[in-house]
């Protein structure tokens, strides 16, 4: 194999495992955006879990963010919460911060 190869088969890997953890961060973060909104819904422990889980599978619905924006806004509308968008959005960018290192460290 030449170096060439080995090259491009080292940047093959290195984008695997980058998409791989942009995913795993992805659901992490929407499973603390979960956890957060059923926090201010007043949901028992595990209820929030349970709607953790919902807000997680939410995002499989269609590509982006957008199927768990409009749950999550939803259902906090639903609960008689008054979150806008922007809010939402800017917890969202500040979970997946969070996201992201927990994946870095493993946890």
């Amino acid at each position: 194999m030449t170096t060439f190869d080995e090259r491009e088969k080292g940047f093959e890997s290195k984008f695997a495992r980058d998409q791989e953890q942009e995913f795993k961060a992805v659901a992490r973060r929407n499973k603390l955006l979960g956890l957060w909104a059923a926090e201010k819904m007043g949901l028992s422990a595990e209820s929030a879990e349970a709607y953790a889980a919902a807000v997680v599978r939410a995002d499989f619905e269609q590509p982006g963010d957008e199927d768990v924006v409009r749950k999550v806004a939803g259902d906090l509308k639903g609960s008689g919460l008054s979150v806008s968008e922007g809010e939402l959005r800017s917890k969202m960018d500040e979970l997946m911060s969070h996201a992201r290192e927990q994946i870095r460290q493993g946890d």
